[in-house]
C-alpha cells in the first residue's frame, strides 16, 4: 500500500498563514476588551456600564480633609471647670447622727465624722475662640455653677476665663481669656445648609485632646426636643460623646456653623449617631447681645401658641397643618392689645409664612422689643392682617389639682369633671372670672389622657361652645356624639391650650 503525500501550493499556505495571524490579532484585541465585562457562561444580569470611568477630581481633599481641620483645630479648646458642692450622702443615709435624742445620749463625737463635707466637682468640655483677643463660645451647661473655669489651647498654654453672661434659653455662654493673636474660626452661614452636606466635629470627648470627627448634616431645624427653651438644631452624624459640648461644627471650608451641644444616646452613654448643634446664626445673635448687654433681651407678643395637628386643622376648617395656634392670650400685653384671640392662627410673620409654633417663637425671640411685626391671622376661616409692636420676653411660673364625679361618654369616656367653685379656684390658681369645669380624674387608658387631658385641667370649651356648668359640658358632648370633640383648655398655671380628642 502506497503511502500519500498531500501536496499544498506555497502561495496557498502563504495565506492561510497569514489569515492565521490576523484572526488571532482580532482576537487578541477583543480578549483584552472584554475584561470587566460578563464573562461567558455567567447569568445575564441588567447591569448599566459607565462610560466615564475618570475619577472625580477633589482638588486638595485628594489625601484627606487635613486640609481642612489642620487649621481649624488649634481655634477649639478644652474648658475644665470645678465647683464646690456639700456632700449630704452621708448624713442621708444615716439620719440617726442629727436626732437630739440620740445626741442627747451619745453627744456629738459621733455625729461629727457624719457630718457633710465640701466637695470638689470637675468637669470638661470644649470651647470655640471666635476673636484673636481670647473671646471664646461654649455651652451655658458647660460652665454652669462653676466657680472656676480654665481653658487650655491646643499648644497646652493655660489660662483662667472670665465669664462674660450665660443665656440658659438657648445653651449658649461666653467666656473670655487675656490673650492675643489667638488662632480664630470665621463663622459660616448656617442658614445654607443643607441635609447631606459634609461637617466636622470638633472638640474633647472624655478628655481626648483635639478630636475631630466626620459627617453630614442629617437635619436642619430640629425643635420638640426638650433640651432648650430655644431650639433650631442641626443634626448631624458626625460622632459627639461626653466632653465634645461647646466645640466646633465646621464646614468644608473650615468655617464654624454650629457649636455642639447634645447627643442621643438611646439611654446609653456614647454616640449613636445623633447629634446636635446651635446654628452659629442663633448663636452669634446671642453672643452679641451678652457682649454688648450682660444678656439677651428677646421680642414678645404675649401669647402661648400650639402646632396645628391635622386634628386642629380639620376642627378649626383650615386647609394646612401649618401655622402657629394661639391657646391664650395674657391680658395686658403687646398681643393682647393689637387684638389677638384664641382660637387665631398665625400664618405669617412680615409677609413670611410660619412654619408651626417653634417658627413663631424663634422669630419673635429674636425680634428686638419694640419691633413693629405684620401678623397674618386665620380667624373664622378669614386671613386678615394684625399689626403688632412686640414688648420684652419676662420671666415666668406653675400650679395642682382636685377631685370629682360625672362620667362622660363618647371620645371623653373615663374623664370625670366637677364645676369650678371659688375654693378649686383659688388651689388651681385660676385666673378670676374663668368658667369651665376641673377636670377630677382622668383614665390613663382614654382617648382624652392620650390627647394630653390632665387632672387639674379647666375646660372651658367644648367644639367652641363656652362652658360654665356641669350641665353644659354633657349637653356639649351629647350633641357631639361619637365625633371628635375639639376642647379649650386651661392648665396649671392658667395658660389655655387647645385639644382634640378622638371617639373612643
Amino acid at each position: 500500500m502506497k503511502s500519500s503525500h498531500l501536496q499544498i501550493p506555497r502561495w496557498v499556505a502563504t495565506v492561510i498563514l497569514l489569515t492565521t495571524l490576523v484572526v488571532g490579532g482580532v482576537l487578541a484585541i477583543g480578549l483584552r476588551n472584554w475584561s470587566n465585562h460578563s464573562v461567558f457562561g455567567a447569568p445575564k444580569l441588567d447591569i448599566t456600564v459607565a462610560r466615564n470611568a475618570m475619577p472625580v477630581s477633589l482638588g486638595s481633599f485628594t489625601n484627606g480633609f487635613a486640609a481642612v481641620l489642620k487649621p481649624a483645630m488649634p481655634a477649639v479648646v478644652n474648658i475644665h471647670t470645678s465647683k464646690v458642692v456639700k456632700d449630704r450622702q452621708q448624713g442621708q443615709n444615716m439620719p440617726f447622727f442629727n436626732d437630739p435624742f440620740f445626741r442627747q445620749f451619745f453627744g456629738d463625737q459621733f455625729g461629727q465624722g457624719m457630718q457633710p463635707h465640701p466637695q470638689r466637682e470637675e468637669s470638661l468640655g470644649s470651647g470655640v475662640i471666635v476673636t484673636s483677643d481670647g473671646t471664646i463660645l461654649t455651652n451655658n451647661h458647660v460652665i454652669e455653677g462653676a466657680t472656676d473655669i480654665k481653658v487650655q489651647l491646643a499648644d497646652n498654654r493655660q489660662f483662667t476665663a472670665k465669664l462674660i453672661g450665660t443665656d440658659p434659653k438657648t445653651d449658649v455662654a461666653v467666656l473670655k481669656i487675656d490673650a492675643n493673636n489667638l488662632p480664630v474660626l470665621a463663622f459660616g452661614d448656617s442658614s445654607k445648609l443643607q441635609v447631606g452636606d459634609v461637617v466636622f466635629a470638633i472638640g474633647e470627648p472624655f478628655g481626648l485632646k483635639s478630636t475631630a470627627t466626620m459627617g453630614i448634616v442629617s437635619a436642619t431645624g430640629r425643635s420638640g426636643l426638650g433640651i432648650e427653651n430655644y431650639e433650631d438644631f442641626i443634626q448631624t452624624d458626625a460622632s459627639i460623646n461626653p466632653g465634645n459640648s461647646g466645640g466646633a461644627l465646621i464646614d468644608l471650608h473650615g468655617n464654624l456653623i454650629g457649636i455642639n451641644t447634645a447627643i442621643e444616646t438611646g439611654g446609653g452613654e456614647g454616640n449613636l449617631g445623633v447629634g446636635f448643634a446651635i446654628p452659629i446664626n442663633m448663636a452669634r445673635g446671642v453672643m452679641d447681645q451678652i457682649v454688648a448687654h450682660g444678656k439677651v433681651v428677646r421680642g414678645y407678643l404675649g401669647v402661648y401658641i400650639q402646632n396645628v395637628t391635622p386634628e386642629i386643622a380639620k376642627a378649626f376648617n383650615l386647609n394646612q397643618n401649618a401655622g402657629a395656634l394661639i391657646g391664650d392670650v395674657q391680658p395686658n400685653t403687646p398681643g393682647a392689645r393689637a387684638g389677638l384671640k384664641k382660637g387665631d392662627v398665625v400664618v405669617g410673620l412680615n409677609g413670611t409664612p410660619v412654619k408651626d409654633a417653634n417658627d413663631l417663637q424663634l422669630r419673635v425671640s429674636e425680634s428686638a422689643p419694640g419691633t413693629n411685626v405684620s401678623l397674618d391671622v386665620m380667624r373664622d376661616g378669614k386671613t386678615q392682617n394684625v399689626n403688632v409692636t412686640l414688648g420684652e420676653l419676662p420671666e415666668k411660673s406653675a400650679t395642682n389639682n382636685e377631685p370629682g364625679e360625672n362620667n362622660a361618654t363618647g371620645g371623653l369616656q373615663g374623664v370625670e369633671v366637677q364645676g369650678l367653685t371659688p375654693d378649686i379656684a383659688q388651689q388651681l390658681q385660676v385666673p378670676s372670672g374663668t368658667n369651665g369645669v376641673v377636670v377630677s380624674s382622668v383614665d390613663e387608658s382614654s382617648p382624652a389622657a392620650a390627647a394630653g387631658l390632665q387632672r387639674g385641667d379647666v375646660i372651658e370649651e367644648v367644639n367652641h361652645k363656652p362652658i360654665s356648668s356641669v350641665g353644659q359640658y354633657k349637653q356639649a358632648l351629647s350633641a357631639a356624639g361619637n365625633q371628635p370633640v375639639l376642647l379649650l383648655v386651661m392648665s396649671q398655671g392658667g395658660v389655655t391650650h387647645y385639644l382634640v380628642v378622638q371617639p373612643q
